[in-house]
């Protein structure tokens, strides 16, 4: 689980978020950035899985779990790229069956663009 000062929660951050139109699409991942900052603060993180991905939530929790843990490692291994004040990474039907080191690969690619 991310810590909580990573953690982008409330809709009205989500909508401002998608509103900023950068986006980048890699394995199946989408990851949308919001609006570029100076400060040192940590950018605040979301996930979403849509239910037109599948309809049982629990095939949507997995893929939400693989993504954050995904990012959980790369904060730990390395420090989030602070440019953009909210980053959210939003799944794809691809993503259904792929295992953790596809996923991670996926994201990591994307983190690499920011």
């Amino acid at each position: 689980m991310l810590k909580q000062e990573y953690r982008l929660k409330k809709r009205s951050a989500f909508n401002a978020t998608y509103r900023t139109g950068v986006s980048f699409h890699r394995d199946g991942i989408t990851m949308f950035c919001g609006k570029k900052k100076d400060s040192e603060t940590p950018a605040k993180i979301g996930f979403v899985v849509s239910k037109k991905i599948h309809k049982r939530a629990v095939k949507r929790n997995r893929i939400k779990r693989l993504m954050r843990e995904s990012v959980r490692l790369y904060i730990k291994e390395n420090s989030f790229p602070s440019n953009y004040i909210s980053v959210i990474f939003a799944a794809s039907s691809k993503v259904l069956n792929k295992n953790f080191s596809e996923v991670d690969s996926g994201i990591k690619k994307l983190i690499g663009l920011l």
